[in-house]
């Protein structure tokens, strides 16, 4: 099979493991911070434009969206995990087994999206009363939740395509592109409810046609046949020294963002106790906060890509180099991102309870919690890059599923029974859980960089 290394690419790889690690960390972050910015963003203005049908309209978005979140982690999981392996392979040098992954990986996403498809669509209400789903939403949100399981199938492609461009440090074009989708998005919503009046079920028509776009693009770029991060149905290849190591690392990634979204589920259904302008609150409360996380996030995809390259070239040192740099920038960016969403809460909250003031009440009252966990979270990204590049995706299982079962779910649990707070609840248990998730991931990477420190020693010893 005849592979070659674009110029471009040739030139990323040089400066990923012999550049100045925070000029390589910032230029290939920050491009996927805006990236991941303004897909809140545009997950805000979707829900701002819900709520422009009914209050009931935008609870049911956001109480569904975390179900979609736990289906999607199917392909986001063996999106991330597998693109460590071939960042690391193209860290290291082998460029036909990078093109063999490229090429399995989308193979395998075809298969994942067919069978999801397959064994949901059928039965739609039956799986939503399965997740404890309020009737009212079942009944407004079926059709929905359906559309939304054809758009998340073609995410599952997008997200492979974004993986593969940001292990070549194309995040520029995964901006550009992102751009573009989000305009069409929101231009066919906006035209679809604020002109035809329609419901629900149009904002996920316009999700599919933006989304259809980005697949669109990704299959032109992706058709550079002789190109290493070229698709090619002849470097398909079920070879277990092929599959077996992406497979290894996805596995408990998927389980980690299934469980992490599949809690999301059933703290909103723990809510409702509260009413359903509560779980649409706190729902709300969580796209708010996004817009401090999802810039974290683009850190960490980012430097998670840039920490594998240099594993597989050898270059512990500088691997270790690029979690502090990102540990920094992470902070810097927290604090500043947390700032505006607190100084401008009163004015966000309005947009999204167009004039209810008893739910913007409630939104406020619930984020006010919830951003005291922005700073620990951003640390917590940077540590959660350290060991998705260093392949621990048992340990960043460990550390999701503990946010959810062991700091959110029991505190929710013990708050409702032991205490009279209320609709605040939801706010406390949000600061508590993330809170106590940096504490146990910076624990976790103290005892890892411990390990690698003394790993260093032997190997220094013996040579």
């Amino acid at each position: 099979m005849n592979v070659a290394l674009s110029e471009k690419d040739r030139k990323f790889r040089e400066f990923a493991l012999e550049g100045s690690m925070w000029k390589v960390i910032w230029k290939v972050c920050y491009p996927l911070a805006i990236y991941q910015s303004l897909n809140q963003l545009f997950k805000i203005l979707d829900t701002m434009m819900a709520a422009h049908i009914s209050a009931n309209a935008v609870s049911t978005v956001a109480y569904l969206s975390q179900i979609n979140m736990a289906i999607s982690a199917l392909g986001g999981g063996l999106a991330v995990g597998a693109s460590i392996k071939i960042s690391e392979a193209y860290g290291e040098g082998n460029f036909e087994l990078v093109k063999r992954r490229v090429s399995t990986l989308f193979a395998l996403c075809g298969l994942l999206g067919m069978a999801i498809l397959a064994i949901l669509i059928p039965v739609a209400p039956q799986f939503l009363r399965l997740a404890n789903t309020p009737e009212e939403f079942i009944e407004e949100g079926t059709v929905y939740f359906i559309l939304e399981l054809v758009s998340l199938v073609i995410i599952f492609f997008n997200n492979v395509y974004i993986a593969i461009e940001r292990a070549r440090g194309n995040s520029k074009r995964i901006l550009n592109l992102n751009m573009m989708v989000i305009g069409i998005k929101l231009s066919l919503t906006a035209f679809f409810v604020y002109v035809l009046k329609g419901g629900i079920n149009y904002i996920s028509i316009a999700t599919i046609v933006s989304q259809l776009t980005l697949f669109g693009a990704a299959v032109f770029y992706m058709n550079a046949k002789e190109n290493v991060f070229g698709f090619s149905w002849k470097a398909i290849s079920f070879r277990k020294s092929v599959v077996a190591p992406m497979v290894k690392l996805s596995v408990p990634v998927i389980v980690e963002k299934m469980a992490f979204s599949l809690g999301k589920v059933v703290v909103n259904s723990m809510s409702t106790v509260y009413g359903t302008l509560t779980v649409g609150a706190l729902g709300i409360s969580n796209n708010i906060g996004g817009i401090t996380t999802n810039p974290q996030n683009g850190f960490q995809e980012g430097a998670s890509a840039i920490i594998s390259q240099n594993l597989g070239a050898g270059k512990k040192k500088r691997a270790l180099k690029a979690f502090w740099c990102v540990l920094v920038m992470n902070l810097i960016l927290s604090v500043i991102l947390m700032s505006a969403s607190l100084l401008c809460l009163h004015q966000i909250a309005d947009l999204f309870a167009n004039g209810d003031h008893e739910f913007a009440g409630r939104i406020m009252e619930i984020y006010r919690m919830e951003a005291l966990g922005t700073i620990p979270l951003g640390a917590s990204a940077a540590v959660m890059a350290f060991l998705y590049g260093y392949g621990k995706t048992k340990l960043t299982l460990l550390l999701n599923f503990s946010r959810v079962f062991v700091f959110r779910i029991p505190v929710l649990w013990g708050l409702q029974h032991f205490t009279d707070l209320g609709n605040v609840s939801a706010g406390i248990v949000m600061a508590v859980s993330n809170i106590m998730t940096a504490v146990m991931s910076l624990v976790i990477f103290a005892i890892e960089f411990c390990q690698i420190q003394k790993e260093e020693r032997t190997d220094a010893e013996q040579s």
